[in-house]
């Protein structure tokens, strides 16, 4: 078998392949004589049809499979014969296929690109850290306590953060409009969950007091039948109420499940619920952070065909996420190439230091992975069952603990400098 190999980009390759016609004929051979031995055809016993009637029968249809089948097998020797890591499946260009004569073909696809990277030694990485402090659990409850006002009815006029019951009906034009009404609708002025113009115009009122209320809809309104038009709305204020946090006792504690212990054992909950939450977030940050320097440090040409098809993994999950199955809603192509380049670079590069330094997972992040993943369910035993008795469930999981298991190994050979931020500033992280 011929082969020769030339470089049309930097990482295409154009290979013309050719196969001796007597390989083509021999296989063509043998297939039809094995044939032969079980075709059942008009006037023969089965086996003991003459092969040139199996041929005439047989013959295209057999010639086309054998050379089909070469074209896989031919093209897989070649790259081995030449040393190639093609990235994709080729393009082939078949330029002969007649019997009797050589099979030549060209193929073009595209190799995986060599990677040099830079001294782990010599990337330079800032690590965030940060603890949890008295002062946050403190702050943390503060919150708590503020999800679970008690509210009590005043006399006096409707403040920011008042709770106003009220009943409305709306108008456009004098004629009243689909949603335009509501019985014992409490708002907590200044929440937003109104209009800004209702809670705004509630400010000030007292409870049996009625309110005209101008509202302009904005242009970009949810509902487009009202989306920009002005209505007029009469309000009757039924009830003020003011909030008060709740007493930090035995009740508050047992409405977030402590009941036992009460408050130093909600504490110690929450401690241990923010701990948690941040050792994910800062695991998260820095991950990126050294994925970005990392990808930073070692420019990579990467093959076409690995973007192209991170970039439709990225639409599917995208469509997963938004719970659609039509592909037209799937996002644009384009403002997804960057981001695949990158995940495709730093796969690449991940995969040479993983096979350079010898890594190999870890089960103890497996498991520390599906912990973690579990602990935000009741049944924390049946979700990890589930993970586990999914083969491909449980590779992301695995994929997810190496990538982690690899970034730590950066972080232990690279220059870090450590960045102390508090609990409330590494939190933003997420947002």
């Amino acid at each position: 078998m011929q082969v020769s190999v030339e470089s049309t980009g930097k990482l295409e390759r154009r290979m013309l392949v050719q196969v001796p016609a007597e390989r083509v004929t021999s296989e063509i051979a043998s297939r039809l004589k094995t044939l032969s031995r079980t075709a059942r055809l008009n006037g023969f016993r089965p086996g003991k049809a003459p092969i040139a009637v199996i041929r005439r029968q047989f013959g295209v249809q057999v010639h086309r499979e054998v050379i089909g089948e070469l074209l896989q097998s031919s093209f897989a020797e070649a790259v081995s014969q030449q040393k190639l890591a093609p990235a994709g499946s080729p393009h082939i260009e078949p330029q002969s296929m007649d019997e009797g004569q050589d099979l030549k073909y060209v193929a073009t696809f595209e190799v995986f690109p060599e990677i040099v990277l830079q001294p782990i030694e010599k990337l330079e990485v800032e690590r965030t850290t940060a603890e949890v402090t008295d002062a946050d659990v403190d702050a943390m409850i503060e919150r708590l306590r503020k999800q679970q006002p008690k509210y009590s009815a005043v006399t006096r006029a409707a403040q920011t953060g008042d709770r106003a019951t009220v009943d409305f009906e709306g108008s456009i034009g004098g004629v009243a409009f689909a949603g335009g009404k509501g019985e014992n609708v409490a708002i907590v002025l200044g929440e937003g969950r109104m209009l800004p113009q209702i809670e705004q115009g509630l400010v000030g009122a007292a409870a049996g007091e009625h309110r005209d209320i101008v509202v302009q809809f904005p242009a970009d309104y949810r509902a487009t039948e009202l989306a920009g038009k002005q209505a007029d709305f009469k309000v009757q204020v039924k009830t003020v109420e003011e909030a008060a946090l709740p007493e930090l006792d035995e009740e508050f504690c047992k409405s977030y499940g402590v009941t036992e212990g009460g408050v130093p054992k909600l504490r110690e909950d929450v401690a241990n619920n923010m701990r948690r939450e941040l050792q994910q977030t800062l695991r998260n940050h820095n991950k990126t952070v050294v994925m970005d320097r990392l990808y930073q440090a070692n420019p990579l040409e990467v093959p076409n065909a690995l973007v192209e098809t991170q970039v439709r993994d990225m639409q599917i999950e995208a469509l997963r996420r938004a719970g659609a199955k039509d592909a037209s809603q799937a996002p644009p192509r384009e403002p997804l190439v960057a981001p695949a380049r990158r995940r495709v670079a730093l796969g690449l590069i991940f995969n040479d230091i993983i096979r350079r330094q010898g890594l190999a997972l870890d089960p103890a992040r497996t498991e520390a992975r599906l912990d973690e993943m579990a602990g935000a369910y009741g049944d924390a035993a049946a979700l990890k069952r589930a993970y586990r008795q999914n083969a491909d469930a449980l590779r992301q999981v695995e994929s997810i603990a190496l990538e982690d298991q690899v970034v730590d190994w950066i972080l232990a050979h690279a220059k870090v400098r450590d960045v102390g931020l508090n609990f409330k500033e590494v939190m933003k992280f997420e947002g």
